[in-house]
């Protein structure tokens, strides 16, 4: 695949929202031991309305626009801490988008770039605070990475950034919390990765999915 238009783009967050219901349950025990136990839950709302927040808010010739506008209305569906920073991230990376007709390999790659910045934004939150920022940041450095050395498709940028989530959801197993619920069990997350971390991973094999197919 070498593009996804405005006509797809429901679609290929239909992915995110299938895995987040597939999901939906091991997030809520993995936060359950370090947090509120309601991660999966909003995952699984937040993702699973998006796609028709897409075609409810669709703007012609305009993927950043449209998904400018659906993130918003995410982000009052699911108003906790992971919600408003994965909308944010959605937000932040339609903005990105903003203007473009259809998402091919470069866009792919400035989406998840602006992702992980609207949630850095959003959060507060720096590299090695052991949050979702470690995953989507490692995964939009990747996928840029890929872009950079002449990928020329999808799954290759798609692929990378997996590959990217997946060290980055490693690295927090060496992590100290200091956020939230879970810098209080700090010293039982040693060992363990971040819950949000692999919600973020997890949300970029959910586009992986719609793009390999």
């Amino acid at each position: 695949m070498d593009k996804i238009t405005l006509e797809q783009l429901s679609e290929l967050f239909e992915g995110v929202a299938q895995i987040f219901t597939e999901k939906k349950d091991e997030l809520c025990d993995m936060d359950a031991k370090m947090g509120d136990g309601d991660l999966g839950l909003t995952m699984h709302k937040g993702y699973g309305a998006l796609p028709q927040l897409i075609r409810d808010n669709a703007e012609a010739g305009d993927v950043g626009k449209t998904l400018m506008k659906a993130g918003m209305k995410m982000a009052s569906l699911v108003p906790s801490t992971m919600g408003t920073l994965m909308s944010s991230g959605v937000m932040e990376g339609g903005k990105a988008l903003k203007g473009k007709e259809e998402i091919g390999p470069a866009e792919l790659a400035a989406y998840l770039t602006a992702f992980a910045a609207g949630i850095q934004k959003r959060g507060k939150c720096a590299l090695g605070d052991r949050t979702i920022l470690d995953a989507v940041d490692a995964a939009a450095k990747k996928a840029t990475e890929a872009v950079e050395a002449g990928a020329a498709d999808l799954d290759t940028v798609i692929n990378a950034a997996v590959a990217g989530a997946d060290e980055g959801v490693e690295a927090t197993k060496n992590m100290t919390p200091k956020f939230g619920k879970a810098a209080v069990f700090a010293a039982k997350a040693i060992g363990t990765p971040d819950q949000g971390a692999v919600a973020g991973r997890y949300m970029v094999m959910g586009l992986r999915n719609y793009i390999c197919g």
